[in-house]
This record gives structure tokens, sequence and C-alpha cells, in this order.
């Protein structure tokens, strides 16, 4: 680690000026001044100016937005159709569970009769005999001329 050392400043005359060429407070040039330093010697140096504060202007009033103002407007309506929304829900909640309970029967319903109407169906034909074997239905139509009656014929083999 690099340490600067520190250096004290010394007068080269220690001794007080005793009023054979002290510059008199009129002759001291600007940007100089006489300072006392840590052993007790007054002599001349160069200082800097103090820097001037920058002048504070007063803030000047901007008009609000036309989009924050309907912001801020909209922000209680907003905010209380939440609040109703989730106030309603709390009172729907047992009745949207049990809707959602008949809804799961309700399909499982439908789906046990896509499946269970065939089978029992076929059942029922082949305990009747009437599944055994295929009926054949011969159906004999005639018709003479144009706005004639129509005559038919049905024959079960």
């Amino acid at each position: 680690m690099h340490s600067e050392t520190p250096y004290e400043i010394t007068a080269l005359n220690v001794q007080k000026p005793t009023g054979y060429g002290a510059m008199l407070p009129s002759e001291i040039p600007p940007g100089v001044q006489m300072v006392t330093l840590p052993g007790g010697v007054r002599t001349l140096a160069y200082t800097q100016p103090p820097a001037a504060p920058a002048p504070q202007s007063a803030p000047v009033a901007q008009p609000i937005p036309t989009w924050a103002k309907t912001t801020a407007l909209l922000t209680p309506t907003i905010g209380g159709g939440i609040a109703a929304a989730g106030i309603g829900l709390s009172y729907a909640a047992p009745g949207l569970i049990a809707m959602s309970h008949a809804l799961w029967s309700a399909v499982a319903l439908i789906a046990a009769a896509a499946v269970g109407v065939p089978v029992l169906l076929r059942l029922a034909r082949s305990a009747t005999g009437a599944g055994t074997g295929a009926t054949h239905i011969t159906q004999n139509i005639t018709a003479s001329g144009m706005f004639g009656k129509a005559n038919g014929t049905i024959n079960r083999h």
C-alpha cells in the first residue's frame, strides 16, 4: 500500500516582521490574503475565492397533466370494483363449488350414457332373439299414371 508522507509548511524567516518591508493592506493584490500557519507565523498566501452558491430560483408551479387527473379520478372506482368483485366471489364461493361438482357429475353421467346405452341395447336384442338373424324387408310400390294413387306391399322374410 502506498502512503504519502505529510509535509509540514515552514517559513524561511521564523522571525516576526518588524515593520520594515511589510506590505500595507491596500498593497496586497487580489487573490492574496494574510494567513496564519499552524506554527503561529503570519504570511501572505494565494487563496481561492469561495464558490458562490447558485442562485435559487423560486419553483414554478406547473399544470397537472390530463392523464394524471384522469388516472387519479379512476383509481378509487377501479379499486372499489375490485373490492366488490372480491366480496361477491367470497359470498358465491360455496355455490360455485357446488356447481363445479354438479358439472363434473353431469359430465360423468353423459360419458356413462354414451358407453352404457349401446351395451344395453345389444343385450336387449340378444335376449329377445331378434338379434340372432338378419331381417329382410321388401317393398313393392306401383302407381298408374302421373297423378295416380300408389299401392304397395311390405314383406318380411
